[in-house]
């Protein structure tokens, strides 16, 4: 009986997250909330409206369960103006498209500007997190789609995507994207996430305190609104190596922004498939969260944007927590930001009888006093 326990697969649970209208059609639509829960009592939860990541609950080194990712109770907070994409799927382009145009196969594009009224963030003014996505369950796996019309946000193409999560029983959460396109089109999907492994609602002094790595020799210069300029910069010597893990709160103090928002360019091996991007511990709670991806960057945002406590109110989250600036990370695995704007980054155009798909896995650890390495497993 007990190898039998030991042996059940992932459970998904299925129930309502309240109703949203579409953007567009103002059609009031159910919102699916889909739960997952291992052998270990891991528990993922997401959404079907953005096919948001609503919850993570992993546990620390004693075995107390602890939710590590910001975001909501209901519907309306993620309909908020203030909610910074907690958990979302970001599309058709994840970070900026710097003037809100680029040009493609010689015709210029313009695309919606929501970002300094100059450049484009995160898809647009109403980007795929503004969508109640179509879902199917398939035993422990969750597929979730969206169609984005010609012409939406002012790109061209019909883009059929779906973001298939899986959480295994070694603690793995799994999203892998998929794109098809009618005609050629710049995709750059991600989630967007924000963690705090010492439990959502610890705030910043957590965060300054946990332990980052990434794998990355270089990462894209830009300008003073975030638009990569082209060109690299080796983190040899600045404050952006994290090649040796570093405590992210003294790292953060020594860039010039007093926090990272910056994408990484992530240095890839022989192998095929997944590659190392980058690690996060929390030494108090044990904590720690290894992410792997097939994509060529990952962007480290420490929350510089969320309110500052000295003169801002608090985005108000789950059961009451107050989020406030500096308050999670965020590693966005993607291309190069603006990489349709700049030749010499990794092409993100998708064309016709191709196929987008982008693989992140994030495994979740703890480690014991001594900082030895254990499983996550259940205690009977």
């Amino acid at each position: 009986m007990d190898s039998a326990k030991c042996s059940a697969p992932v459970k998904v649970t299925v129930d309502g997250f309240g109703t949203v209208a579409h953007p567009k059609t103002g059609a009031i639509e159910t919102v699916k909330r889909f739960t997952w829960r291992n052998k270990a009592g891991v528990t993922v939860q997401v959404i079907s409206y953005g096919a948001i990541i609503t919850s993570v609950s992993v546990p620390d080194r004693n075995g107390r369960f602890d939710d590590v990712v910001l975001g909501f109770d209901d519907i309306p907070g993620y309909l908020a103006p203030n909610n910074p994409y907690f958990g979302a799927t970001i599309g058709r382009i994840a970070n900026r498209v710097g003037g809100g145009r680029f040009t493609l196969n010689g015709q210029v594009y313009e695309v919606t500007k929501n970002f300094e009224n100059r450049h484009q963030l995160h898809g647009g003014a109403i980007g795929f997190d503004k969508y109640n996505w179509d879902s199917h369950v398939d035993g422990s796996v969750v597929t979730l789609t969206h169609t984005s019309p010609d012409g939406d946000e002012g790109y061209p193409g019909a883009v059929m995507v779906s973001v298939r999560y899986e959480l295994t029983d070694d603690n793995r959460l799994v999203a892998q994207f998929r794109a098809v396109s009618t005609q050629p089109t710049p995709i750059n999907l991600t989630n967007h996430s924000y963690f705090n492994l010492a439990g959502h609602s610890t705030g910043h002094e957590e965060i300054y305190r946990h332990i980052l790595s990434v794998n990355a020799d270089k990462i894209t210069d830009t300008d003073e609104d975030s638009i990569p300029t082209g060109k690299f910069i080796c983190v040899g010597g600045t404050p952006y190596d994290l090649r040796i893990p570093r405590e992210l709160g003294p790292a953060m103090s020594k860039t010039m922004s007093g926090g990272f928002d910056d994408n990484f360019c992530i240095t890839k091996g022989t192998e095929q498939g997944l590659t190392f991007v980058a690690r996060a511990l929390h030494p108090h709670s044990g904590r720690v969260m290894e992410v792997y991806s097939d994509q060529p960057g990952v962007q480290l945002y420490t929350s510089n944007s969320m309110p500052d406590p000295n003169n801002n109110p608090p985005i108000r989250g789950k059961a009451g927590a107050k989020y406030f600036k500096h308050g999670a990370f965020c590693f966005e695995t993607q291309n190069f930001p603006d990489a349709i704007n700049h030749a010499n980054f990794p092409t993100s155009v998708l064309n016709p009888g191709a196929e987008y798909v982008h693989e992140v896995q994030y495994k979740f650890l703890t480690k014991n006093e001594d900082h030895v390495e254990v499983a996550v497993s259940k205690s009977e």
